[in-house]
């Protein structure tokens, strides 16, 4: 027993009384890659074993060459260790974990390409399309406004259409010269006014203390202040033509000009795939040919439609503006000749009554800011 203590726990070999080594399946077995007592590594096929640590009182060396016996796997000496219950269900899950990765990936392997659903398609492919969409449509528009520059492009004209759209904007620049004229005239007034007033003022200090022309420095006072009031009544009438003259202009007359400025983008772009198209009909028709005029065809009849659906509503536009204008006008020019005529006959109750038939309110002084008992 104490000799068996000493033996190699890794290997045992048993041998035969003369020396040989015994060849039965069942003794064979492999030895580990350690000896704990040499700490080499040891090849069963090409090494020689000293077999001083055997029971065995006869000493002797064991020559081992390739093994020929049974292919079974060896018997190993050691008594094999059970894994624990939650031992194995680890690995039971770990093995279905990894079946369950792994078969979707070899599905996905072995279908060939993969297709990205609309979804999963990336934003910036879209914006990345209508960039190219706008910078073709640009470079077409831009390509048909020179060519019309140059003289050598054609361009749609419907005469009748452009002569009233013409009207128009010569129109508007005089009605803009209208108002520049006016504001100058009641700014030159609201002076006029002030040295009126001015003027009144001494006068009356005048007439207190110059006894011997207290009268007429009193009517030269009284008429002053009745011009600067009149005065007033005047520069509110002209403060109103102004406002509905530049509401006329800068709102109606600009919401026109704005459909005005479609009407022109959308008679370029038709304008622009007419020539394309044109030039594509010109150029030979085969099988890569066909497709780009089929295409280019499409195109040139959405943007067709565009343009007379622009054109028809500009027609309609201007229609209703020439009513609405004549209206405003017809109203904002007779306050203007009512106002300035009665101001300079010196006709105080008709510039009045001008302004209550337009029901315009004048401003007093001081009338912006509210009263201390407003405030409080």
């Amino acid at each position: 027993m104490a000799e068996e203590s000493h033996r190699c726990s890794a290997a045992e070999i048993p041998v035969t009384t003369n020396g040989d080594l015994d060849q039965s399946p069942e003794t064979v077995f492999k030895r580990d890659s350690y000896s704990p007592s040499s700490h080499r590594a040891i090849n069963l096929s090409e090494s020689s074993v000293t077999s001083s640590n055997f029971a065995s009182a006869t000493e002797g060396i064991i020559e081992s060459g390739p093994y020929k016996g049974s292919a079974s796997l060896p018997t190993s000496p050691v008594a094999p260790v059970a894994p624990s219950s939650a031992v194995a269900s680890r690995l039971a899950r770990s093995s279905s974990v990894s079946q369950a990765e792994k078969g979707p990936m070899t599905a996905q392997q072995k279908s060939g390409a993969v297709v990205l659903s609309d979804d999963l398609k990336n934003p910036a492919m879209e914006k990345l399309d209508l960039v190219r969409k706008w910078s073709i449509n640009t470079y077409k528009c831009t390509r048909q406004i020179l060519s019309e520059k140059l003289g050598r492009g054609s361009r749609t004209v419907d005469l009748e259409l452009e002569a009233q759209i013409e009207v128009l904007r010569d129109n508007k620049r005089k009605y803009q010269n209208i108002i520049k004229l006016a504001q100058t005239l009641g700014s030159q007034l609201s002076q006029i006014m002030q040295t009126q007033r001015q003027l009144g003022d001494a006068f009356a200090d005048l007439s207190l203390k110059s006894p011997e022309l207290h009268e007429e420095f009193g009517y030269n006072a009284d008429t002053q202040k009745l011009l600067s009031k009149n005065g007033e009544t005047l520069l509110g009438a002209i403060n109103f033509f102004i406002s509905s003259v530049t509401t006329l202009v800068e709102q109606t007359i600009e919401d026109t000009m704005l459909n005005i400025k479609q009407y022109e983008i959308a008679r370029v772009e038709y304008d622009a795939y007419r020539t394309d198209l044109e030039e594509l009909n010109l150029g030979p028709r085969d099988a890569t040919t066909l497709p780009k005029i089929e295409q280019s065809q499409q195109q040139f009849q959405v943007h067709r439609e565009k343009y007379e659906r622009m054109r028809n509503d500009v027609s309609i536009k201007l229609k209703f503006l020439e009513e609405n204008k004549v209206k405003v006008l017809h109203n904002q020019l007779i306050l203007f000749h009512n106002a300035i005529a009665a101001y300079y006959a010196g006709n105080q109750q008709q510039l009045e009554q001008t302004l209550k038939q337009f029901h315009i309110k004048l401003k007093m002084p001081g009338g912006d800011s509210p009263s201390w008992l407003e405030k409080h």
